[in-house]
């Protein structure tokens, strides 16, 4: 997987390059994808999936690039929401480019555990969801007690909210 790609271009540079020292090694071939980190990647998603072998997004990049705002500046950390709006809409337009041409989309970063955001990247069309061990249970449970029909619909209402504090109300925190 290639990170911090910007353009087709460079996706397709890097797979020159990759394949030139792969061959060289006489190993076989193995997927490669594209981190989504910078926003081009998403909205061009659909150049993307012809080429790539699947997706995995950096949430915390493409919030942070998308946002315009250093998600380390102590006066802007807490503005910088991968719930926000406008960063659904990109991860939304990678998943329906990804399956498009039947490739898988993945999540990775804080967001991917988010019990709040869990239920809307299944509805956007995510795949898969990367986080760590002790986290695995919690997300289980919580892709488990909603339909994909009620995920659908949360991810549809939610990329029509002006901000992500409006996104994390749809989604209430469960108390227990």
């Amino acid at each position: 997987m290639f990170p911090m790609i910007a353009t087709l271009r460079d996706y397709l540079r890097a797979k020159e390059i990759f394949e030139e020292e792969r061959a060289k090694m006489k190993v076989s071939q193995v997927p490669l994808g594209v981190m989504v980190e910078v926003p081009s990647v998403a909205v061009m998603a659909d150049q993307f999936a012809r080429e790539v072998d699947f997706f995995s997004v950096g949430t915390n990049d493409l919030t942070q690039y998308t946002l315009a705002m250093d998600r380390g500046h102590p006066m802007l950390a807490s503005q910088v929401d991968a719930l926000n709006p406008g960063v659904l809409s990109l991860i939304g337009q990678a998943a329906t480019a990804a399956h498009k041409y039947d490739r898988w989309i993945g999540v990775c970063g804080g967001v991917a555990s988010d019990p709040q955001a869990i239920p809307l990247l299944v509805g956007l069309g995510v795949d898969e969801l990367s986080c760590s061990i002790p986290a695995i249970p919690s997300v289980k449970a919580n892709v488990r007690s909603y339909s994909y029909t009620q995920c659908q619909d949360l991810a549809a209402s939610a990329l029509r909210k002006d901000t992500a504090a409006a996104v994390r109300d749809l989604v209430p925190l469960d108390e227990d």
